[in-house]
């Protein structure tokens, strides 16, 4: 990482020892210099983190003080820490010709944009274990514009690098830290266990393209709470590939919790996901579970509770059309399995259509459950909700459900628990 701002090429700031956890931890020292060209001073001539020898006891720190650091993409290492003090930035390179490339994920076939390989994630880790980015609210800054302007241009000759990503990892936790202006996904567990990701600042600018703020894919046990979200895109999107190559590689994603969130997004879901206490303003959709024939597998089990809306063009959203398909190749009869979806104790205002629920024709949702959701326009007349493919129940909804939802015994009784 090179350094801008603050102190002349060659300073070496003082290790930061006595400040990390206990003894036996190897410290990095990072070396102020103006800019990419001292990147050979930290170890990074290739942009990466060395990989030390593993010490007796403890793991590695490295420690990032106050200050400007502008680095391209590095790995980090199991058994460590990647601490940002007070006032410390790690921004990414703009020099997007000597981006490295790494291949497609087994479970998309692809680049999620383009065919071919995919740019790899600003800070990355693969195949690690114990592994926690954390610090005083330093920032992670992937300064993405340049990435954006591309994907408006049509000029992306790969798909966009995430901002963090760790793959085939487990133990992972991300805390205190703000991550800024990111070129595609921030935050992307894939083929994880075990991951923690609180108190997080997530900002980039509405128009922002694809910048969805948490996205666990292909993952399990992970909790997401009492974040700040607010970007162009998902606050949090649960996944588990794409199509026909996510079916073939058959990890989904489950126990999943995300909870205390604030922002300004829709959700999606997949298996055994629990979303509670969220409170959004002025987004597109307000809660949004989301699939389309071609995916294959399942979304189950899904309860989405306690959450404030206020200002939304749409309530809320369960549908079976949404999404493309990597290629030709998908299977259309490949229709995914939607059962179990409970949304309670929603209230929203300003909104301008309560909901829709339409499912896939000969594959209908089932037991979809609304229990008191209330979601209020701002006009004299009530908008009407839209449905179809779906059946379950609704309890205490206003504005009045759509006939779909009408209560037959069974519906009724899975329904009746949600209050």
């Amino acid at each position: 990482m090179g350094a801008r701002g603050g102190g002349g090429a060659g300073d070496v700031l003082r290790d930061r020892a006595d400040e990390g956890p206990g003894g036996g931890n190897i410290h990095h020292r990072l070396r102020r210099g103006r800019g990419r060209q001292d990147a050979e001073h930290l170890g990074l001539s290739e942009g990466h983190l060395p990989d030390p020898a593993p010490p007796k006891r403890g793991g590695t720190l490295l420690y990032v003080p106050q200050g400007v650091w502008l680095t391209g993409s590095f790995n980090l290492t199991s058994h460590m820490t990647l601490f940002l003090a007070k006032g410390a930035v790690i921004r990414a390179t703009q020099d997007t010709m000597g981006w490295p490339l790494i291949d497609p994920l087994p479970s998309y076939g692809r680049g999620r944009e383009l065919p071919g390989g995919r740019y790899v994630s600003l800070i990355h880790g693969g195949g690690v274990r114990d592994v926690i980015i954390t610090g005083e609210n330093g920032t992670i800054d992937g300064q993405g514009d340049v990435w954006w302007n591309m994907w408006r241009q049509r000029s992306l000759r790969f798909t966009r690098p995430n901002l963090v990503e760790f793959v085939h990892s487990r133990d992972i936790i991300i805390s205190n830290v703000v991550l800024l202006d990111s070129p595609f996904w921030n935050i992307h567990p894939v083929y994880c266990s075990n991951v923690v990701v609180r108190f997080v600042t997530i900002l980039a600018p509405r128009d922002s393209p694809n910048t969805d703020g948490i996205d666990p894919d292909s993952s399990s046990e992970v909790c997401i709470e009492d974040c700040f979200i607010s970007t162009g895109d998902d606050l949090v999107a649960v996944k588990s590939g794409w199509d026909e190559y996510g079916i073939a590689y058959g990890r989904p994603s489950s126990e999943i919790t995300v909870r205390r969130i604030t922002g300004s997004s829709p959700f999606a879901g997949i298996a055994n996901i629990l979303v509670e206490h969220i409170t959004l303003f002025d987004v597109g959709i307000g809660v949004h579970v989301k699939t389309n024939a071609g995916r294959g597998g399942y979304i189950k089990n899904v309860t989405i509770s306690d959450v404030s809306v206020s200002g939304a063009r749409k309530g809320l959203r369960i549908a079976g059309d949404v999404g493309d398909h990597p290629d030709d190749g998908y299977d259309p009869a490949a229709v995914p399995a939607v059962d179990g979806v409970t949304i309670r104790n929603v209230w929203g205002e300003k909104i301008l259509q309560p909901g829709s629920i339409e499912g896939i024709k000969n594959a209908p949702f089932t037991r979809v459950c609304l229990s008191n959701v209330k979601l209020f326009g701002e006009g004299p007349g009530e908008v009407p909700w839209k449905c179809g493919a779906v059946t379950g129940a609704a309890l205490g909804v206003q504005p009045g459900p759509c006939p779909d939802l009408t209560a037959t015994a069974d519906a009724m009784g899975f329904c009746s628990g949600a209050f």
